[in-house]
């Protein structure tokens, strides 16, 4: 089903737009926060077997350790919405690069197991709010014909951040072998101070976000709704031209006057169906488990008997073959829409996660005596062929695309979206803190479920999730493509009396 206008003609944005160049400037600005966001999740996939012999953790530490960010990510989403309707999208997103900068420098030099959680924990607040906060401005500044793509570049910036981080991993890692010997007897460089650098490294984007979110303009919409209109037809002339400067404001304008602005309101029954959506859409982006193979990927190919450099390695590609997944939602998101795009990815996630289970399940296991707590023990690990193991990347390969090009960009974008425009912000944070809790379930339950049920009925449990989302894409989603935020806004307002909700395939 689609969302329409009773006049389609009347967009408020012209197809050219006079100042798209400054307006890419500030969504690309905001976009970093979304490549801090890869980077800060990404970087766990590195860390994990050189901070457990380091701190000496056990696998319930390391897995607090890896979903510590997580602890973050909740609150950090829970308050910046409120925050960030009341101070301006464009201060709050400076608060999320200063946070950022700080986590990175305490990251690289905790003396101990609790000072590092700290500094993850920061990371965590950073990566919270930013998550809410760059979605909702990024949707505000973009003119409704190209607001699918200018959307898709923050999900960009969280796949060039996850590859970039998977590949300076594994290039510190590399380095690390050359020098062997660290400054603690008995520990590797990488073991005492590789990892350092891996966290540490973020630092740079980091103060790049900062300069480049300082000279970007405030959302005009946010300015217009709290009374500072002038500033925000400042900003639209050098956006949209005067002529269209002014229907801008007169839309946002007569949209608000319809609202009453509290919290509450999100919980009436007119916006009862965006909630549902926006909350469904961010809990089911999570149990698809990706991050089981953003933080875990080293370790799933080191279940298939991958040795650890080759399992970097294996990382740092499934990483960079995310990359062309988002120029297909960035070049369709508009065209083809968000309903059809998010149906076929996930179908496709089904279907790869599928077959990662049935490899494991047909993988060979190799029983092998092996000392556990003084007792020498029988163990069973897996054996893959060398065309398993390739047959292993090319599925996952195929799964990350599928979510890279629907899931990944689409729920950030639709969550940004669908919302009324003086709660936006507040009703975002409540859908992005299901998702942080969502990511916490995986991150921490991931290790248990490899040990416990076995990694092939962990990916089943994966795809019947990702089939569950196909099903809700295709017989509750609408469509919200080529309409402005105030035209999605009425459609809710008035789908009651007019046009009460029939699930459609028509896109």
């Amino acid at each position: 089903m689609s969302i329409t206008s009773e006049d389609p003609d009347t967009l408020s944005w012209d197809t050219h737009v006079p100042g798209l160049g400054a307006i890419i400037f500030a969504v690309c600005a905001a976009a970093l926060a979304g490549l801090l966001f890869g980077y800060d999740t990404g970087v766990a996939s590195g860390i994990q077997g050189y901070l457990q012999s380091y701190f000496h953790l056990s696998d319930t530490q390391l897995g607090f350790a890896i979903a510590s960010l997580e602890l973050g990510c909740v609150p950090g989403a829970l308050f910046s919405g409120s925050l960030a309707d009341r101070f301006g999208r464009k201060k709050m997103l400076i608060v999320c690069a200063v946070l950022f900068a700080v986590s990175g420098v305490l990251s690289a030099i905790p003396r101990s197991f609790t000072e590092l959680i700290l500094a993850r924990i920061i990371g965590g607040l950073a990566i919270g709010a930013s998550s809410m906060i760059a979605p909702v401005y990024i949707a505000e500044i973009a003119p409704e014909r190209h607001r699918g793509r200018l959307g898709s570049l923050f999900q960009l910036g969280i796949v060039i951040g996850i590859a970039g981080v998977y590949w300076v991993n594994y290039w510190i890692v590399s380095a690390g072998r050359q020098a062997r010997i660290g400054p603690a007897i008995g520990m590797t460089w990488n073991q005492t101070t590789g990892w350092r650098w891996m966290l540490g490294s973020e630092t740079l984007p980091a103060i790049i976000f900062l300069l480049m979110i300082l000279a970007a303009p405030e959302s005009p919409r946010w300015l217009v709704i709290n009374n500072r209109e002038e500033d925000g037809r400042d900003i639209l002339r050098r956006f949209i031209g005067a002529d269209g400067a002014d229907r801008e404001i007169q839309s946002v304008k007569e949209t608000a006057s319809h609202e009453e602005g509290r919290f509450s309101e999100l919980f009436t029954a007119r916006y009862r169906l965006p909630l549902i959506i926006g909350l469904f859409l961010a809990i089911f982006q999570q149990f698809s488990g990706i991050n089981s193979i953003i933080y875990y990927a080293p370790r799933v190919f080191e279940a298939a008997g991958v040795t650890a450099g080759h399992a970097f390695g294996f990382t740092a590609i499934m990483g960079t073959a995310k990359l062309p997944a988002i120029f297909i939602a960035f070049s369709l998101v508009d065209k083809a829409g968000r309903k059809i795009l998010l149906a076929i990815g996930t179908a496709i996630q089904v279907l790869a996660l599928i077959s990662v289970a049935a490899i494991f399940h047909v993988a060979d296991r190799v029983v092998t005596p092996t000392l556990v707590q003084g007792k020498l023990m029988p163990v069973s690990t897996i054996h893959f062929s060398h065309s398993q193991v390739w047959i292993l990347l090319g599925c996952i390969v195929i799964f990350c695309v599928a979510f890279t090009m629907a899931m990944g960009p689409l729920v950030w974008i639709i969550i940004s979206e669908i919302f009324p425009a003086r709660i936006r912000g507040r009703a975002a944070s409540v859908c992005v803190v299901a998702l942080w809790l969502a990511t916490f379930v995986v991150a921490q339950s991931f290790p248990m479920l490899k040990s416990d049920v076995g990694m092939s009925a962990t990916y089943l449990i994966y795809a019947g999730c990702s089939l569950i989302t196909f099903l809700f894409v295709v017989l509750v989603l609408p469509e919200t493509k080529g309409r402005t935020l105030e035209q999605i806004e009425s459609y809710w307002r008035t789908r009651r009396e007019k046009q009460p909700f029939r699930s459609s395939g028509n896109t």
